[in-house]
């Protein structure tokens, strides 16, 4: 297929925290919101003048230093996190909103204050807790987090509009992104898709990380230019795969996959576009935070969640998702030293397998696995398996 008109564009916006886009928001009297989880509601730093930029640390070499504060057995993206902070990765930032989804993410923020990784004046960390299922005083307690941890705190440092109109205006925006991103998502699901696994990734990932004013233009006209482009005569794909697990923030992991003759066509893991790409509907009549925070709790498919209909929910939405885009097999993966998803993936991959029919991939990965000849190995074996079922399938089909 021809190459899409601003794919290098994009890439090149991946490649520092503090890409071109975030520099002209900056310039133009922006305030940068960094925050690293979907339980902190994208579009609330999205109100006003903020714009939410979800952290990555793009070319991770050594570790070093994070792991002596934070110990061998702290997930390497936590770390990552705190290595590039030290390396003063992160002075771009206005403010960094963090959750207590986990205790290594908790560490990772406590490290942003303790070695004062900002030095602008007003910078400040702020920590929400998060619920582990969902009930009246739950979601309660989420409200009353985000109105005073972050909504408060954002208009008391830097005078930001958090009523409810700049709230449903940051709402409109977000959806916009939103309906975009599944319309070109839509598009996987065709026999021979007009959009790569790798560049729906990319795509996906510029939305989280850039200002939504800035990259909306360039989305708008990429879905145009996907709409109209014609796929390969003969699909270059050996079979197709769907992604399930933790945090994935490098697109050269779904580089390396579809290297390997296996298409992405869905990508539910964090960072992916199931949790976080869905339209927000808000009431007119309602609270639009409470209505947001109910959202984001309805949606969310994380393993912190305990209670057995969110349990029961993950695997129905794998499932889902695996049927709806005509998927072989499903990839589970999950970083390493990730306490949430080591139970979830070592279970679940069993229970996909046995309960549900589907081909499992099982992988414990490290933080940057875009190189990785081990991981490459093992999806080619995974890939040959699918077409020997494919091949028997089709023989009992015929025969």
């Amino acid at each position: 297929m021809k190459d899409l008109k601003h794919l290098i564009f994009f890439e090149n916006l991946l490649e520092n925290a503090d890409n071109e886009l975030v520099k002209q928001a900056q310039a133009e009297g922006d305030l940068a919101v960094g925050y690293t989880c979907y339980h902190v509601p994208e579009c609330l730093l999205n109100v006003d003048k903020c714009f939410s930029v979800r952290l990555r640390a793009p070319n991770t070499g050594s570790i070093d230093i994070a792991t002596y504060y934070m110990s061998n057995y702290t997930c390497e993206y936590a770390r990552a996190l705190v290595e590039r902070g030290i390396e003063g990765g992160y002075q771009f930032l206005d403010a960094m909103i963090g959750v207590d989804a986990c205790s290594m993410m908790n560490r990772a923020m406590e490290h942003f204050e303790i070695l004062h990784v900002n030095d602008k004046p007003n910078f400040f960390v702020t920590h929400c807790d998060i619920p582990y299922k969902i009930t009246d005083y739950t979601l309660d307690s989420y409200v009353k987090q985000m109105r005073l941890r972050v909504l408060d705190v954002l208009t008391e440092k830097y005078g930001v509009d958090t009523s409810d109109a700049a709230i449903r205006k940051a709402v409109e925006e977000h959806n916009e992104v939103c309906a975009i991103l599944s319309e070109i998502s839509e598009l996987r699901k065709k026999k021979n898709p007009v959009v790569t696994g790798y560049e729906f990734h990319v795509l996906n990932l510029v939305s989280y990380t850039c200002p939504k004013r800035l990259i909306l233009p360039y989305l708008r006209e990429t879905l145009e230019e996907i709409k109209k482009r014609k796929p390969d005569k003969k699909n270059p794909y050996r079979a197709r795969v769907a992604i399930v697990g933790s945090e994935i923030d490098d697109p050269s992991l779904t580089k390396l996959i579809e290297g390997c003759g296996a298409l992405v066509v869905s990508d539910r893991y964090c960072f992916g576009s199931t949790p976080g790409r869905e339209i927000i509907e808000l009431k007119d009549d309602e609270d639009a935070l409470r209505q947001i925070c109910l959202h984001v709790m309805q949606h969310s498919e994380c393993a912190r969640y305990i209670s057995d209909e969110k349990v029961l929910q993950r695997r129905e939405t794998a499932d889902r998702l695996a049927k709806e885009f005509n998927a072989e097999g499903i990839i589970y993966e999950q970083m390493k030293y990730c306490d949430y998803w080591g139970f979830e993936r070592a279970l679940v991959s069993h229970i996909m397998h046995d309960e549900y029919g589907w081909p499992v991939l099982s992988v414990d990965r490290l933080y940057n696995n875009g190189n990785s000849g081990q991981l490459r190995t093992r999806v080619q074996a995974f890939v040959e398996s699918l077409e020997i079922k494919r091949i028997h399938k089709e023989a009992q089909k015929n025969g």
